[in-house]
């Protein structure tokens, strides 16, 4: 019986007149924006990751083979100084 009369009370609602400003949807509107960059810039971390690993290795070596020619420069030009005093 509750069930029934539950069911006609909510089929014989009237029509709410009521007016939701855009005040109310803004503030939605900037949380969403600001959940949707954050989710961007996640993603776009999690897949730079690697690539930042990979530029980093490059570097790294590049600077190690520069390093290991200057060396070869230095020793280079001090061989021919030392024979030179002898």
């Amino acid at each position: 019986m509750r069930i029934i009369l539950a069911v006609l009370l909510l089929l014989l609602a009237s029509t709410a007149h009521a007016y939701i400003g855009p005040g109310a949807g803004i503030p939605v509107l900037g949380s969403l924006i600001g959940i949707i960059i954050t989710i961007v810039i996640a993603i776009s971390a999690i897949l730079f990751w690697p690539i930042r690993k990979m530029l980093k290795r490059g570097k790294k070596a590049k600077t190690t083979e520069t390093t290991a020619s200057t060396e070869g420069e230095v020793s280079m030009d001090t061989k021919p100084a030392a024979s030179e005093e002898n």
